[in-house]
């Protein structure tokens, strides 16, 4: 048993297998989607899961969801195109996923550092797109097609000005290690230094995990689910599942740039390699909750506005976030 403890708190396999890998990301996806249900249920009035155990606030309502996921049966058509339909989901969940490899937990304690951490991660994290068009053209469905389109249109338009947001926050540090990045922010956060960048990425962010008011290529008043129009079941559940571990990935991306990351540490924590990871979590679950509030109070965005948005404003903004790192770092005489 001993030997089995040591070997899961090993950095290489609790990073990827438990924290901030795949065993929170699956616990924090369920509690989010019935976290996301009361939210609205307060703000539009809705009943939301009330009566599924009602002394619980409908708490089980989340178990009930994964059981229908698990147990549901998928529905394959005929025309799609068999072995990308059926393995492009997996494909998108383990690509939204793949990113927490590089996170680290605390300034000691991680599975892989690089001095180029933070550009690994934003490079992975641009991988699942890809999958949601192909599931698109996999589909073989007019519907699916377009949401596989809009999808490709949003990808250009947010991720050029994200990775221009994130790397201002690399060039005031002078580094793209993600240890470094935090440990440099024992006293200012990123967010006051450069509050133009956090700003974009956090809208960018959003609106690259198709949350409200950017859940736009499953629109259901236009194209069904869009992409999603013939999944079913499991396959159905997992590409559901990989856009809110995209946002667990990006919030805690976002949380070492502008938060600080594990920053400040307690005192009873300051020698443990483990529990500034739990500062790091809530801080980025405190992002998620944000994102979850939004999809509560605003109406989704039309394509070309959204688009209007990275390109005419996101874009600007995330170049004018490079030239204060730039003016910041020439103020204090850095390198």
């Amino acid at each position: 048993m001993q030997d089995l403890l040591s070997v899961i708190f090993e950095p290489y396999v609790f990073v990827p297998l438990i924290f901030p890998g795949i065993t929170v990301a699956f616990l924090l996806l369920l509690v989010i989607i019935w976290l996301e249900r009361k939210i609205a249920a307060k703000v539009q009035l809705r009943y939301g899961p009330l009566y599924v155990l009602k002394p619980l606030g409908g708490a089980i309502q989340m178990v009930a969801d994964l059981l229908r996921y698990l147990f549901q049966e998928p529905i394959i058509p005929k025309t799609v195109d068999k072995l990308a339909f059926i393995m492009t989901p997996a494909l998108l969940f383990g690509a939204a996923y793949l990113p927490t490899i590089a996170i680290p937990v605390s300034p000691t304690f991680y599975a892989f550092r690089s001095d180029l951490s933070l550009l690994i991660v934003l490079a992975l994290s641009t991988l699942a797109p890809i999958f949601t068009v192909v599931m698109g053209w996999a589909s073989n469905n007019k519907f699916s097609l377009i949401g596989g389109v809009r999808e490709g249109y949003i990808v250009v338009s947010y991720e050029i000005p994200m990775f221009l947001s994130a790397l201002s926050i690399a060039i005031l540090y002078g580094s793209l290690d993600l240890v470094e990045i935090a440990e440099a922010q024992k006293g200012i956060w990123g967010i006051f230094l450069n509050p133009v960048a956090a700003i974009t990425m956090l809208v960018l962010m959003y609106m690259s995990t198709s949350k409200f008011p950017f859940e736009i290529p499953e629109a259901e008043s236009e194209i069904v689910a869009g992409a999603y129009t013939e999944y079913s079941g499991i396959l159905y559940g997992l590409v559901m599942g990989a856009s809110y571990v995209k946002l667990y990935v990006l919030s805690l991306v976002f949380t070492i740039l502008f938060l600080g990351g594990w920053n400040p540490i307690p005192g009873f924590m300051a020698n443990d390699p483990l529990l500034p990871g739990v500062l790091l979590f809530i801080k980025a679950f405190i992002i998620i909750v944000i994102g979850a509030f939004l999809r509560a109070v605003y109406p989704r965005f039309r394509i070309d506005q959204a688009m209007d948005l990275g390109w005419k404003t996101m874009l600007p903004l995330s170049i004018i976030s490079i030239f204060i790192s730039l003016v910041e770092i020439m103020i204090m005489g850095g390198a």
